[in-house]
């Protein structure tokens, strides 16, 4: 049944809605989807330049060789958010910049880019919130077993005490990992991510050591970062519905759900991997991997929960009217859904778009309650929502785009109605900043409210930057 504010969020909304006082407006970035420099100043390949680099991996053979120029625009970059009026920016943290075989002593230059690019923040009134990790393992890592080992988890850790000790001092909201589903099932499950590899068992095993990197890097950054400061993690927590209402596609969705979220929420914010789980794969490992003390390892408080939200899943008993591959991360003849190969997913009705995701609020609605009744105490940030589209520039050099002011508008209702219900929501960061290299689709699908012309470098703020910059720095969303 969909309820007055679901109903509400489905729409624009008809008058103007102020959100709390202190709410922080913020954008996001990736470093290998901006930075470029591939080999500047020490850096080594990650798993993403040599899968990008491999034939086939990605739509028209684009890497992040370039990306958006990031690394030497960056005072650019910057200086666009300060007109824009945005009050945070999250960036990740390039390991291999930092750390080019993912052992040793960090490289100073790395470090001296972020420190530059952080006190540039600061300056500009702008706070900076740093991921350590987003996607971007060293290649020399993955080659002694990448994630699905243990010794990667440890790394991590050493990694961490490097980013802390450099910027400690100056940033003061840190999260560990940016989507771990998409680094252990879309990397080792379905092959569709970097390092590509397809083993159902490894997905698993990497899904531990990323739950496993996190408690490790929470220990390390609280030993080494000022109290006051904050400590999270970002998970694309998935918003499965069951197509029907019957007891086999409520199976489905349970399935689902262990897999894409209690996975981690059950060990970083519980404290134990959920019993389905185990019984659901019981086929495929014993989880023998999971040592003792692990789960006190993993199980870290934390100051705020990042939530990133673009889609729901739509999911039901197969019955030859959906396969793992419209599931939206991508087609392969490899799942990313360990023992779950008697699950299909559908299309969600409605607009969908670039991406072929559909467009609806209500899911975010529905997602923030069920994590508020999940996680009572635990404040909620949404590290990422947004969406492509076919953007282009005009003759005049102008990009409108009022499908994403659309969908934008529709998103911030939702996380509106839910504050407004209660629900401990903090702040909003919109998915992203620039257009960049969007993964495997390279660079045919643009994100951004700020438009890149790649062959140049040059920036263009859309319509939606302007949209959001008004939006930001009055807390109010408008009318439609």
């Amino acid at each position: 049944m969909v309820t007055a504010a679901q109903q509400q969020t489905a729409s624009a909304p008809d008058t103007d809605l102020a959100f709390p006082e202190g709410f922080l407006w913020g954008t996001a970035t990736a470093s290998y989807q901006i930075e470029g420099a591939a080999a500047e100043d020490g850096r080594t390949p990650s798993i993403w330049d040599t899968y990008a680099r491999t034939p086939g991996r990605v739509r028209n053979g684009d890497t992040g060789d370039i990306a958006t120029d990031h690394y030497h625009r960056w005072r650019e970059d910057v200086a666009l958010m300060a007109e824009l009026g945005i009050g945070a920016y999250r960036f990740s943290l390039a390991w291999p910049r930092i750390q080019p075989t993912g052992r040793g002593p960090a490289v100073q230059k790395g470090l001296d880019f972020y420190r530059r690019l952080v006190d540039e923040l600061l300056d500009k009134g702008i706070q900076p919130v740093a991921t350590l990790y987003h996607w971007d393992l060293p290649q020399e890592l993955e080659d002694a077993g990448g994630w699905p080992e243990r010794a990667t988890a440890e790394r991590f850790a050493e990694y961490a005490a490097l980013a802390a000790d450099a910027l400690g001092d100056r940033v003061k909201t840190w999260t560990t990992l940016n989507e771990p589903w998409c680094s252990a099932f879309l990397g080792y499950g379905s092959g569709v991510h970097a390092p590509g590899r397809t083993d159902p068992v490894a997905a698993l095993r990497a899904a531990h050591h990323l739950n496993l990197a996190h408690g490790l890097a929470v220990q390390v950054l609280r030993d080494r970062i000022p109290a006051d400061a904050r400590c999270s993690v970002t998970l694309n927590v998935h918003h499965v519905r069951p197509r029907t209402d019957s007891g086999a596609d409520a199976d489905a969705a349970r399935r689902i759900d262990a897999l894409a979220n209690r996975v981690f929420t059950g060990p970083m914010l519980n404290g134990a991997y959920p019993e389905d789980l185990f019984k659901d794969t019981a086929a495929l490992t014993d989880w023998s991997f999971v040592r003792d003390g692990d789960l006190a390892r993993i199980h870290q408080p934390l100051d705020f929960l990042g939530v990133n939200y673009y889609s729901p899943t739509l999911v039901s008993q197969a019955d030859g009217s959906g396969t793992h591959t419209s599931d939206g991360h991508g087609n392969s003849a490899h799942s990313p859904w360990p023992a779950a190969d008697g699950v299909a997913f559908h299309q969600p009705p409605g607009d969908t778009t670039a991406m072929g995701w559909a467009v609806d609020p209500t899911g975010l609605y529905e997602l923030l309650q069920r994590l508020a009744a999940d996680f009572p105490r635990l404040p909620l940030v949404i590290t990422e929502n947004g969406a492509a589209f076919h953007d282009y520039a005009d003759p005049e050099g102008n990009v409108n785009d009022p499908e994403r002011i659309a969908y934008l508008r529709g998103h911030l209702a939702a996380v509106h109605q839910a504050v407004q219900d209660g629900v401990d929501v903090r702040g909003y960061f919109l998915w992203s900043l620039l257009d960049n290299f969007e993964w495997a689709h390279g660079y045919s699908k643009r994100f951004g409210i700020v438009y890149v012309d790649y062959p140049t470098g040059t920036r263009i703020p859309k319509a939606s930057a302007r949209w959001y910059a008004q939006v930001a720095r009055t807390g109010v969303l408008p009318g439609a």
